[in-house]
């Protein structure tokens, strides 16, 4: 079993930046593919950055890619999302999850594992 505890959300102007973190109890969260999504309302969960068991291999939603860097610590059993040039469309509840794996997995139901989420806000 993995809890999951997001933080770092918050209301920023476009153009700003946020970094999330979840934390993982357990003493194995070296085994765990990572992940990060978001859900704005009316919208389904999407994929947003995946982090492989070492940290060696991360893969990006297009939309994001060269402004969110997805990384972990696995010895604080932490893994990380930093935005920057947030956009209103980035807005809506980014969840992390986990998933005992060998390979960064992208759809939602390949989670077993779920954050509370954590609401990120970008106005314009």
């Amino acid at each position: 079993q993995v809890q999951l505890v997001e933080s770092g959300g918050g209301l920023v102007q476009a153009g700003g930046s946020l970094r999330l973190s979840c934390a993982a109890s357990g003493r194995t969260f070296s085994y765990y593919v990572m992940g990060w999504f978001r859900q704005a309302p009316g919208k389904e969960r999407e994929f947003v950055a995946g982090i492989s068991r070492n940290g060696e291999n991360s893969y990006y939603l297009n939309s994001v890619k060269g402004r969110f860097t997805i990384s972990r610590d696995n010895a604080q059993n932490t893994v990380f999302l930093r935005m920057n040039s947030l956009k209103p469309e980035d807005t809506a509840v980014y969840y992390c999850a986990a998933r005992r794996a060998t390979v960064v997995l992208t759809r939602p139901a390949e989670y077993d594992y779920w954050g509370q989420g954590t609401q990120v806000t970008a106005s314009s």
